[in-house]
């Protein structure tokens, strides 16, 4: 029997491309999406959509004929969580108690959330493993706080879950609407605009980086796989640059050559990067997409996107 898979904040990056590869593989897909940072014309047409936000109890009906959760839904801009922590609590700490009670309540086999490779960001051993825990930032602290409530829900009542923490995650859809934009999409719109990319700091943190089809992989092998079940894995590329480097890549692979605008640094970002991924190593998953590759295929949908005007030239800061 075909599984029905549910994917909250399907509207956005990751949820988005999830379901794409889910229903090219054959599943039902349900989403779920209040389209406060979400687009709805990147969820697929087969997608039974559902506009409603993950603090509702609205949710809670949707969930019923479910086998597998995917939880992607968040606030998950740090410099704007910094602004504001009682609305990025509630959306990261509430909406997810919300997921989590849900799935417990239609009896879900198993919820595979989003937590953060922020969990590290006051981290000095590299490539940090799961087991290290030191977040600083009011983003970081909600997702720790996501892993302590699936760690009880799994304890008192017996959830299945699986902790997924994303290094820097990039590839087409990536959220360039954000108060600070990733940097790869920034870099990329901004050189096809003929403008100068912003760079926060000096160019020198690294940041390790995963393209989303390699996630996806893994979100694939989680649907069935028992090995996963109540453990956390980092998912990383198993390498980083730092973002000069990045620029200087999408530089060569463009031919233009435009001078950065350095800004002072957003407070409290981590300096490096580096997940250890030896964990998810050991259920059998490997990054395959190179850089270069994901970076070429990021420039062609951007290019694409501007070209129907969904990419405006004040697009990003």
């Amino acid at each position: 029997m075909t599984k029905k898979i549910l994917i909250t904040g399907v509207a956005g990056f990751i949820g988005s491309n999830l379901a794409e590869r889910l229903i090219k593989e054959g599943y039902r897909v349900v989403g779920v999406d209040n389209l406060s940072a979400g687009v709805l014309e990147q969820v697929p047409k087969e997608v039974e959509f559902h506009k409603i936000d993950i603090r509702s109890k609205d949710i809670f009906p949707v969930f019923n004929g479910v086998d597998v959760v995917f939880h992607f839904a968040a606030k998950n801009c740090i410099s704007e969580c910094q602004l504001y922590p009682l609305e990025t609590a509630d959306v990261n700490i509430i909406g997810t108690l919300n997921v989590f009670d849900a799935s417990l309540k239609a009896k879900v086999d198993r919820v595979i959330y989003a937590e953060s490779s922020a969990i590290y960001e006051g981290t000095e051993i590299f490539p940090t493993p799961e087991t290290n825990f030191t977040p600083q930032t009011f983003y970081a602290i909600t997702k720790a706080s996501n892993h302590l409530f699936a760690k009880a829900y799994q304890q008192f009542f017996g959830l299945k879950t699986v902790g997924m923490r994303y290094l820097n995650v990039y590839g087409p859809r990536q959220d360039y609407r954000r108060v600070v934009a990733p940097v790869m999409s920034a870099f990329i719109i901004k050189f096809l605009m003929g403008k100068r990319p912003k760079i926060f700091g000096n160019g020198l943190k690294r940041r390790d980086f995963i393209h989303v089809d390699d996630i996806n992989d893994f979100h694939i092998m989680c649907i069935n796989n028992e090995k996963v079940i109540n453990k956390v894995f980092n998912l990383g590329g198993g390498k980083n640059y730092s973002i000069m480097e990045i620029y200087k890549m999408i530089q060569d692979i463009l031919k233009i050559k435009i001078e950065p605008e350095f800004l002072p640094d957003v407070p409290g970002e981590a300096f490096e990067s580096l997940g250890d991924i030896t964990e998810a190593r050991k259920i059998g998953w490997e990054p395959k997409m190179p850089l270069r590759d994901g970076l070429i295929g990021m420039i062609d949908y951007i290019k694409k996107e501007i070209t129907k005007g969904n990419i405006k030239s004040d697009t990003v800061l």
